[in-house]
């Protein structure tokens, strides 16, 4: 057997190259076999075992090279092996070395990414380095799921793919979520030769072609493999493996689970082409680099197929404004929607902040691509899927303001009724809004305030200044109720559900909050972030022994905050202009000094403290729509932790576009903090998580019993003991 010479390396520099693959065979010369890892006297034992009593089967070896393994197979006696390789040097040299000795073995020159075989031609598939040699890091993953799509095409059901890989991350983020659904997974480690431990560890992992849909946790021989195992290698594999089998039982726990739309293709759910009558489950469609935007769905196949449908296929669009009906919300709901539109497969989208100025005809091209996947088989229509929609449910629209400023970009304040809000037909009771948009993150919805009139006294007091706006308006809001000089922002009410998961979640420190409250005291309370400061300006009427300071970057937020949003200073409630994050970094070091034995500065430094950080992210590039991803790195939580000294809590506003990206921030708090927990209402794209140093102040127990305390102090309507049951520890 030959070895690899650097110049003979040297012509791979790219592994899946075709002409590289050509070059390298040319000048190592024909007639003698080349291994990259994984000798035949390595794995003749398991591979043996693997196939006894199948000397008859179809086997096919993809990327065979000049590998040993085919024709040791033939010698064993399994005669139906066909080699591909995508070189025709290597195919033309190792058709000449077997043709007259194995003369029933195939050899055919073809890309294993493009095999030209038809559907469950083989009882198994054969990899050996194949997979990894289309995965190198820089190459990225799409030649590896083309070849495994092909391979899983080409097995027979109950079939066995068969791969000797190195098992390196990159590798396994991909081999084990592609066989996820539908496969049986056993892993088990190589032996070197001489039991001596590798550099490089190989591993045999071995894929069984089973039901679609049914989903197996993946069964391990490595603890078995330690004595003769790399276990630096093989415990990265373990982990991976933990982790995979998690996600594994929670699709076998009979939890209504949030798919991808690539769990749905394969076949998490069954076969997609098929209509399952009365199916439905909840997915995510799109994903960061390759869609616009990200999409909450609800997949449903009409319970009653014996009907006329219109449409086999069809999308219903809900606009964030209406996705908390019953109609959209419930499931009930739904399935009414699914029988009014008339169709076989309804996919139902939910829009949200994220959404909220995009133009509709962009929505449509970037969802067209994501819903043809889950398009049932219906040969004889060839129609393009519909798409349908409710009304965005904005009745009016009024621009207020429109500025842009240096540091959060355009803005626009407008005025909007809804239509039929709360259900009333009634044009007498018809509400009015006033949003906040940010141009910059999609257009979203930074801010939503209630506006309501004001009483005969207010009226009067602003009657002065408010009459040259009167005059040139008078006209615009005939048929409201009232004219919208007679209207003010009120305060009491939230606009955002986050918010209110922000009020509920402080029942986790009821008790230092009565005990603030039964004392005098002030709670020092930082918010980072003004908006149109409908939070602070809540928080100041709802719980008014809060001491508030926000922190804002942007000046001009507060000017649009006083003019449009009612926002006021006072003693309780001031605003600071500045970095967030420096501020809290400087504040944590003026308390606490730098060293870990500093004495703290602060003269309430055993009283409760509260920091809430509720901003958005213009760059979308690190997948954070809320927060920046600065305020989640560990530097600033760090940071954060030395500002709550031994207790209190951190709150994030958390909006993230991948299920990677918000594993990654709950990862990051958990090494911080001692205690984590989320709260995020069904409806909501906004996760609110409470982080704490310490169980001090903390109601971990009784929390039912601290939502009633909470809201006995609460000076304004909160759903706390409701929204509660919402609240879950992070382990």
């Amino acid at each position: 057997m030959a070895t690899a010479t650097p110049a003979l390396l040297g012509a791979l520099d790219d592994f899946t190259s075709r002409e590289n693959w050509d070059k390298f065979f040319a000048l190592r010369g024909g007639g003698d076999s080349f291994e990259w890892y994984a000798e035949w006297a390595q794995i003749k034992a398991p591979l043996r075992s693997l196939l006894l009593g199948a000397e008859g089967a179809d086997i096919l070896v993809p990327g065979c090279g000049s590998s040993v393994l085919s024709e040791e197979l033939y010698d064993l006696g399994f005669r139906r092996i066909t080699n591909i390789d995508f070189s025709r040097v290597i195919v033309a040299d190792m058709l000449r070395r077997h043709a007259r000795a194995r003369p029933e073995m195939r050899w055919r020159v073809m890309d294993m990414t493009k095999m030209q075989f038809p559907d469950g031609s083989f009882d198994f598939v054969l990899d050996k380095g194949g997979l990894d040699a289309l995965m190198e890091p820089e190459v990225g993953t799409e030649l590896g799921m083309k070849y495994l799509n092909e391979a899983k095409r080409v097995l027979k059901s109950g079939g066995k793919f068969v791969c000797f890989t190195l098992a390196e991350s990159h590798v396994l983020d991909l081999l084990l979520p592609e066989f996820r659904f539908g496969w049986d997974l056993s892993i088990q480690a190589i032996a070197s030769e001489r039991s001596s431990k590798s550099a490089f560890q190989t591993f045999m992992v071995v894929m069984v072609k089973g039901k679609m849909g049914v989903v197996h946790t993946i069964e391990s021989r490595l603890d078995e493999n330690a004595k003769y195992c790399n276990m630096k290698q093989a415990n990265a594999v373990i982990h991976a493996l933990q982790n995979e089998n998690k996600i594994r039982e929670s699709h076998t726990s009979g939890v209504d689970v949030l798919f991808s739309l690539r769990d749905l293709q394969l076949g998490a759910i069954g076969n997609l082409k098929v209509i399952v009558p009365g199916r439905r489950r909840q997915l995510i469609l799109g994903e960061q680099g390759s869609s616009l935007y990200c999409y909450k769905a609800v997949f449903m196949d009409a319970k009653n197929q014996t009907g006329v449908f219109a449409y086999h296929c069809g999308v219903f669009i809900v606009p964030k404004a209406r996705a908390q009906e019953w109609l959209f919300a419930s499931e009930e709901g739904q399935w009414v929607v699914v029988e009014s539109a008339k169709a076989a497969r309804l996919i139902m989208v939910f829009l949200d902040s994220r959404h909220a100025s995009a133009d509709m005809d962009v929505i449509k091209k970037d969802l067209s691509p994501l819903v043809k996947d889950l398009e049932p088989e219906y040969p004889e229509d060839t129609d393009p899927i519909p798409f349908m929609m409710a009304s965005d449910g904005v009745k009016q629209r009024d621009i207020l303001h429109e500025v842009t400023s240096e540091i959060t970009g355009p803005m626009v304040v407008e005025d909007v009724v809804y239509e039929n809000v709360d259900g009333d037909q009634s044009c007498s009771s018809e509400k009015m809004f006033r949003r906040l948009i940010f141009k910059r993150s999609s257009g979203l919805v930074q801010s939503e305030a209630l506006l309501i009139s004001e009483s005969p006294s207010e009226e009067t007091d602003n009657k002065s200044k408010n009459s040259s706006t009167a005059s040139k308006k008078k006209n615009q809001k005939k048929g409201l109720s009232g004219s919208k000089n007679s209207l003010r922002i009120d305060h009491s009410y939230l606009g955002s559900s986050y918010h209110s998961s922000i009020i509920c979640g402080l029942s986790l420190a009821a008790s230092a909050l009565t005990a603030a409250v039964s004392s005098g005291e002030k709670v020092s309370t930082t918010i980072v972030g003004l908006g149109a400061g409908s939070l602070p300006m809540f928080l100041r009427g709802c719980l008014p022994f809060l001491d508030i300071e926000v922190v804002e970057l942007d000046p001009m937020m507060e000017e649009v905050a006083k003019k449009y949003f009612g926002f006021s200073m006072d003693e309780q409630l001031k605003v600071h202009f500045g970095d967030g994050i420096k501020f809290i970094e400087e504040k944590a070091v003026a308390d606490h000094g730098t060293s870990a034995h500093s004495v703290p500065n602060r003269s309430d430094s055993n009283a409760v403290r509260i920091l809430i950080i509720d901003v958005d992210s213009s760059d979308l590039s690190s997948g954070l729509s809320c927060p920046h991803v600065s305020f989640v790195e560990d530097a600033f939580l760090m940071s954060a932790k030395k500002f709550l000294s031994a207790g209190g809590l951190l709150i994030i506003n958390l909006v993230a576009r991948s299920s990677a990206v918000r594993e990654m921030v709950i990862s990051r708090l958990k090494v911080v903090f001692e205690h984590l927990y989320s709260l995020q209402l069904e409806e909501d794209v906004n996760e609110v998580l409470f982080a704490s140093p310490s169980e001090r102040y903390l109601e971990i127990d009784h929390l039912d019993e601290a939502a009633a305390k909470l809201k006995a102090m609460l000076k304004y309507p909160v759903d706390v003991e409701s929204d509660i049951k919402n609240l879950q520890k992070l382990q």
